[in-house]
């Protein structure tokens, strides 16, 4: 069974079409690359999956489940969200938050982890990314390299 698959989403916005009905299915361990032109949709896309915009069109399903549907209300639309990490390309990290910090506060504030499990589990992330020695530094101390991979550490973290 894929742990992914989106079928014929659509998505306009005024009288511009961006997704035209795409779908794909993915199986776990898995890696999918979408690429296009500037404008293509690649951002549209993501946001769908992340419920972040509402397709017009179409379905996506986690796990043999159905996630979307007519009108989910704010606490599904929460939910649905947490089936997916997105890393934004300006990284979104708390200034004023360690890396570490950053990589936890989702898990235990949003999810509602165990503190310990979460912390445990982000400090293998953050070896895993090549930060381990950085757990304590602020993003004003990171390169724009080690930021990115923090964002993603983060997201990996959900």
């Amino acid at each position: 069974m894929p742990i992914l698959e989106v079928k014929n989403i659509k998505k306009g916005f005024g009288d511009t079409d961006v997704l035209k009905g795409v779908g794909f299915s993915m199986e776990r361990g898995q890696v999918l690359a979408i690429i296009g032109s500037s404008g293509s949709g690649k951002t549209t896309l993501l946001r769908c999956l992340n419920f972040l915009e509402t397709p017009d069109e179409g379905e996506i399903w986690v796990n043999g489940k159905l996630l979307t549907g007519e009108n989910l209300s704010d606490d599904q639309i929460r939910q649905n969200r947490l089936h997916f990490g997105l890393v934004f390309q300006n990284f979104n990290l708390f200034p004023h938050y360690s890396v570490l910090k950053n990589v936890t506060d989702a898990p235990i504030h949003v999810q509602k982890r165990d503190r310990d499990e979460v912390y445990k589990e982000a400090r293998e992330l953050l070896r895993k990314v090549g930060l381990a020695e950085k757990e304590n530094s602020y993003p004003g101390q990171l390169s724009g390299g080690q930021q990115q991979r923090v964002a993603i550490a983060r997201a990996l973290a959900m």
